[in-house]
């Protein structure tokens, strides 16, 4: 019975880390160098606030965020809008998460304009 238990239990904390692994909340480095964000809850929603930015980079600094609400759609796949207070702007939201691997594409003007950003989760 002990080691049925413990095989129940090492199954529910694959199935947990599986789950946080397909999750965007976590630290990220963003593929170009210029930027690193904690993604956390913020009140009903999620933040990316920005935790590190290259000194030199235009328009951006630590501490900016952008406020998402996000439905997770399954398969790492999470659909939604954002909200940039620094720049007033709000964007269709869509993000691709993978174990260490996240792409985010926002859009604005209707999805007349999109941008694709790629991100590694980092560990701090």
């Amino acid at each position: 019975m002990r080691l049925i238990l413990m095989m129940a239990g090492l199954a529910l904390a694959g199935i947990t880390s599986s789950a946080q692994a397909m999750s965007p909340q976590g630290d990220w480095a963003r593929g170009d160098g210029k930027a690193k964000v904690r993604i956390a809850p913020c009140g009903e929603d999620i933040c990316a606030v920005n935790t590190w930015i290259r000194p030199g980079t235009r328009d951006e600094k630590t501490g900016d965020r952008l406020v998402m609400t996000i439905t997770d759609q399954g398969d790492g796949k999470w659909t939604g809008k954002a909200y940039d207070p620094q720049r007033k702007l709000h964007y269709r939201l869509k993000m691709q998460v993978a174990e260490n691997t996240m792409t985010t594409t926002g859009c604005v003007l209707g999805g007349l304009i999109c941008k694709g950003v790629d991100w590694k989760r980092i560990d701090n």
